[in-house]
């Protein structure tokens, strides 16, 4: 019960547009500068060459979602490119990861689309790969939408099915072939919509999980949760699926002996970096999800 209102109270503050403002102009407060690789790029590029050297891979996203104004989302997409680039110049190995919603999706269609493709261009030219974030059940069937629109042009393009949904099973079969990160879900939604327990949740995740794999696609395995990473291990040595055709992801700042742990043992290991000014919702949703995860937050207001 206690647990379920902090989750709710995180995530309603997650959304609160004054406060993402605010938290622009504080820094990084709350403890977040232990989830979130610092503001600018050159942070973030110091933060994955550090990973890399202990075996990691990495994921960059650059903060931000909602944007409300075309010129934001531009802004948005020219940072994406210069992170690609910087990237490139620097030699981390490090995808892309990006939210359609801060490059203008609820602006325009195919506004965003386009700034899609200018970065999904610049990926291509510098032999990278981006993912298309998933964000909440509203923005769902239009990602999915343009995913596919997107994959018709470009081999370098991924996203992400949430197992919380009721409709993820069916969508990750529909997206057989495709790269896809699998997550158990960090919004709150509907009962109408998605699973409720923790139970159900998992359920469905390792079912998705086995789907993908049972394909031959590639899978992007996204937990912290021991015991589903140990099932995934075990599947996929009974079923003859090897090391190369999954990975695991983690989020920066969990976990981090599990990661090297399972990079040692032969795994790709990715960690989701996330940086930039606009941090407070990712912070938020990160507090919800578990409950330990606040420890973060007392953390932080004790060590400024």
């Amino acid at each position: 019960m206690l647990a379920n209102l902090s989750k709710n109270f995180f995530l309603r503050v997650s959304r609160n547009i004054l406060l993402n403002k605010a938290a622009k102009k504080w820094g990084l407060r709350f403890g977040a500068s232990q989830v979130v690789a610092g503001v600018t790029i050159e942070s973030a590029m110091r933060t994955a060459q550090e990973l890399n050297e202990k075996g990691l891979v990495c994921t960059l996203d650059h903060l931000g979602e909602f944007v409300s104004s075309k010129e934001e989302a531009i802004e948005a997409t020219e940072y994406n490119v210069k992170t690609l680039e910087s990237i490139a110049r620097t030699g981390v190995s490090s995808h892309l990861s990006v939210k359609m919603t801060q490059l203008g999706l609820d602006i325009d269609r195919d506004f965003c689309i386009q700034n899609m493709k200018r970065i999904l261009e610049t990926a291509k030219q510098t032999n990278n790969f981006v993912r298309i974030d998933m964000e909440d059940y509203a923005h769902c069937q239009i990602t999915l939408d343009i995913f596919k629109e997107l994959r018709e042009l470009y081999d370098n393009v991924g996203t992400v099915i949430q197992a919380y949904l009721f409709r993820a099973n069916q969508d990750v079969l529909d997206l057989e072939g495709a790269r896809l990160r699998l997550v158990k879900g960090a919004y709150k939604e509907s009962p109408e919509v998605a699973y409720q327990t923790k139970k159900d949740v998992d359920d469905n995740y390792l079912k998705i999980i086995k789907t993908h794999l049972l394909s031959g696609s590639y899978t992007a395995i996204a937990s912290h949760d021991h015991e589903i990473i140990e099932k995934v291990k075990q599947f996929a040595k009974e079923n003859n699926i090897p090391k190369d055709q999954f990975e695991f992801q983690m989020l920066f700042g969990f976990r981090q002996d599990m990661q090297v742990s399972l990079a040692q043992e032969g795994y790709t290991m990715r960690i989701y970096i996330p940086f930039g000014d606009d941090w407070f919702a990712y912070f938020m949703r990160r507090m919800a999800e578990r409950p330990q995860n606040v420890l973060f937050g007392i953390k932080g207001l004790f060590s400024k």
